[in-house]
């Protein structure tokens, strides 16, 4: 029963949504938290999708979100999806609100969300996904999420008993969520000559999760990211049903076991997060329904939005603009180390600064000594030069990790940040933004541009 609370909260955030369209303003979050103020259960009431794909994890769920949607776009489908607003209550609230006309009733067959994994507990009582993939479960914005483990109760808790589980084999973490429901595990081997970084400072399942013994990890790819099995009472890595068997770099493509079938794709992308971004988007879209076939088409015409990873050579000289998520040591790690994997001369720009914490200067600083600077202590690394309110912080931790001072500069604000490389040491040139500050990569690649016209000018 839907009642007079219902459709006033409906019909107010409906009009609310108008209303910010009139006013240019991106409403993804405030019809959705008007209406559950004027109707607390208003997402339990409303009709919803017949199937709803949920995309969670701490690492990569946004960029695996947008490979689900264009896949299925590309397919025919248009599914309702909040990938250009808010993952929380109120922004799930606001895209499943678009999906209903004034009678309250779903005019979508299918939606695409993704989910905060803290947010959980709030969505998943009124919100069931068909399929729920989890990326993966790491350390990340300690003051809000706390440890992997804190995260792992949660979902563990809230995830509805209807839905089918599309997990990261090689995860020991969120391998093992919901041993209840439905799942299917995706994975990639190990590869022949791949480089293991065993050294990573964080390993959050040391332990067997069944009898507490030490773990004996057949491989660990980084971080608790591997196989590993328990000699004392047989625990082990699950098996992936969807396998990447081979990444062949030079060819840019990957081979998949789709549950004993072979199938070849594009790789999305050169580093191995960005094959476990497609693995995980071709299993659940595999459960979902769509042949081989269908998604090797379609995986062909993928790429990673430029606001996350962008190459562009300017003169002489690359510039590689990255997301590395501030406070997320995982994440931060897995991009100093491809930066240290990568040819030539380097110079690395430091923009990772939270625009909260730039604003109150507050949040826990443990994550940057949980982060692998040490990649970055490197001869092919010239000049490292880290700007924003943490440059301090971020200088501290470069010299614990033995980076010479004189490869380190710092530099107030992250807009002057693309002046103080020296563009005559390095051959490539990274910047490091985290996900909410996207704009000082626009700035810093114009400043380059602008140096290295003058630069032209003056040879």
């Amino acid at each position: 029963m839907k009642g007079i609370r219902f459709f006033a909260a409906l019909y107010a955030a409906k009009l609310a949504t108008v209303a910010l369209s009139v006013m240019h303003r991106n409403g993804t979050h405030m019809p959705g938290v008007l209406a559950m103020k004027i109707c607390p259960d208003f997402l339990g009431r409303m009709d919803k999708p017949k199937t709803i794909i949920g995309i969670t994890g701490t690492n990569g769920k946004t960029t695996t979100a947008n490979m689900i949607n264009d896949i299925l776009a590309d397919n025919g489908y248009s599914p309702v999806n909040n990938r250009a607003g808010s993952n929380i209550l109120g922004g799930v609230a606001t895209t499943l609100i678009s999906a209903v006309n004034l009678r309250g009733k779903t005019v979508k067959d299918l939606a695409v969300l993704e989910l905060d994994e803290r947010s959980s507990r709030l969505i998943y009582p009124y919100v069931h996904p068909t399929y729920l993939l989890c990326t993966n479960l790491f350390r990340d914005s300690y003051k809000r999420n706390a440890h992997s483990e804190f995260i792992f109760d949660i979902l563990d808790k809230h995830i509805p008993k209807q839905t089918k589980l599309v997990l990261n084999a090689d995860d020991l973490v969120s391998a093992r969520l919901a041993k209840g429901n439905d799942r299917v595990y995706f994975g990639i081997e190990k590869q022949d000559n791949e480089v293991l970084n065993e050294n990573t400072i964080i390993i959050d399942t040391p332990l067997c999760p069944e009898c507490g013994s030490r773990l004996e990890y057949d491989f660990r790819r980084y971080h608790h990211i591997g196989t590993a099995h328990c000699t004392k009472c047989g625990f082990r890595s699950p098996k992936a049903d969807y396998d990447v068997t081979k990444v062949n770099e030079s060819t840019g493509r990957i081979t998949m076991s789709l549950k004993g079938k072979q199938a070849d794709f594009k790789a999305v992308g050169t580093s191995v997060t960005d094959t476990y971004n497609l693995a995980g988007a071709i299993a659940v879209l595999s459960e979902f329904g769509l042949s081989a076939e269908q998604l090797k088409k379609s995986v062909e015409k993928l790429e990673i939005v430029k606001s996350r990873y962008d190459e562009e050579k300017i003169g002489d000289k690359q510039v590689i603009m990255s997301v590395a998520k501030g406070q997320n040591p995982v994440a931060c790690s897995r991009v100093f180390s491809s930066i240290k994997n990568h040819t030539g001369k380097k110079a690395v720009v430091l923009m990772l600064d939270d625009l909260g914490d730039a604003e109150e200067t507050s949040e826990n600083t443990a994550w940057i000594y949980d982060t692998d600077f040490e990649f970055l202590n490197d001869d092919s690394i010239t000049q490292v030069i880290c700007s924003g309110v943490r440059r301090t912080d971020y200088k501290v931790r470069l010299l614990l990790a033995g980076v010479p001072e004189e490869k380190i500069t710092c530099v107030e604000k992250e807009s002057d940040a693309a002046n103080e490389v020296d563009l005559d040491k390095a051959d490539t040139i990274f910047f490091l933004y985290d996900v909410y500050t996207t704009s000082y990569a626009a700035i810093s690649k114009n400043t380059i541009s602008d140096r290295m016209a003058e630069r032209g000018a003056k040879q």
